[in-house]
């Protein structure tokens, strides 16, 4: 007796992925039904494998959420002949019974069913070249913030133990006579002045490292890739070449926004809206966002209502109806417009123009 041979030729078969570290929890539907839920090893090609062979010829779709995993698995999904997309875990349709009882196989099935439904909008996925510049650029505000623990750790231990810095050396700054006195004040103990010593030393390290990303960033600053735009964006006022690479690694290619809305929507610079009727209240920023550029857009912001005379106008006339921390963020639209500008029309700013 011949057998005949399965062929989903024509038929659509989606794949919704909760993925995990050490296991995929996956629930595979059809244009029509159902086919069930099963748990595997994180691994690409075992999914692919189990889809060409129980569903033979069809057109593969999948999708998992954004998070710690990155998108390696995603590439490794379209090597493999599989339609995978990576969305948003805010923008997954959801019922309040899936919100009540969460596990890993309503995750998945949720995620299937949007899937088929067309109800979901994938997110930008940036190429390993990107990530990687990403990464360096990131890296240098990670190590900031560790520097800034470490200097307050450093600080608390005196004040701990009631030892006042002198008023001359507690600028603000950590200057070298500062270090210096730092090292030879003398604790009761021995072990207290150890302790205070390996504090300092983890301080130099951490100088140490920061100053070597630095010269990493700058070098890939005046690569073909980003050396006229990091040029171009440090014409405008408050962006120095840091926050210039972190603009360009953050948002990738400018042309992907196809609006002013959309990109201060990317960054985080909306409010949060509640409308009904005729009421209609504006809140604080929403959460959504990149926070990285969020965080330096509004520091250049404020550096740049000092140096922009345009900036300035419109800062001291916003600061007479509302209060100067919101103020501050209308000037970052303006900035983020102006930065718009500049990397799409390739035209240095000029200070003083109004936008």
């Amino acid at each position: 007796m011949q057998k005949s041979k399965l062929d989903f030729s024509g038929y659509n078969i989606f794949a919704g992925i909760d993925v995990h570290k050490k296991s995929w929890s996956v629930h595979v539907v059809s244009d029509v039904i159902e086919h069930g839920a099963f748990t595997q090893a994180p691994d690409p090609q075992k999914l692919s494998g189990y889809l060409k062979k129980h569903f033979p010829g069809a057109t593969y779709h999948s999708v998992y959420e954004a998070g710690f995993c990155g998108f390696w698995i995603h590439d490794a999904l379209i090597q493999e002949g599989i339609n995978n997309i990576v969305v948003n875990a805010a923008d997954i349709p959801t019922t309040n019974k899936e919100k009540t009882q969460k596990r890993d196989k309503v995750d998945c099935k949720k995620l299937a069913r949007s899937l088929r439904n067309n109800q979901l909008r994938p997110i930008y996925i940036p190429s390993r070249e990107l990530l990687e510049e990403r990464m360096l650029v990131r890296g240098r505000y990670k190590l900031i913030r560790n520097r800034t623990r470490c200097k307050n750790r450093i600080k608390a231990s005196f004040n701990y133990y009631g030892i006042n810095i002198p008023e001359e050396l507690d600028t603000g700054r950590w200057s070298g006579k500062l270090k210096e006195w730092m090292k030879t004040t003398p604790m009761q103990y021995c072990c207290g002045r150890a302790a205070l010593d390996l504090y300092l030393q983890e301080l130099e390290g951490l100088e140490h490292v920061i100053k070597e990303n630095t010269r990493q960033i700058t070098l890939l600053s005046k690569t073909k890739k980003y050396e006229q735009n990091t040029e171009l964006l440090c014409t405008i006022p408050g962006i120095g070449f840091i926050v210039a690479m972190t603009i360009l690694t953050e948002l990738g290619d400018i042309n992907r926004f196809r609006s002013l809305d959309q990109l201060n929507s990317y960054i985080g610079m909306v409010p949060n809206v509640s409308a009904s009727g005729d009421t209609e209240r504006v809140g604080h920023l929403t959460h959504r966002g990149n926070d990285i550029l969020k965080c330096q857009l509004i520091e250049s912001a404020w550096v740049a209502i000092r140096r922009d005379p345009a900036l300035m106008l419109q800062y001291q006339e916003l600061t007479k109806r509302m209060k100067p921390n919101k103020a501050i963020i209308r000037i970052v639209r303006k900035l983020v417009n102006r930065i718009r500008y500049v990397l799409k029309n390739q035209q240095p700013y000029e200070i003083g123009v109004v936008a």
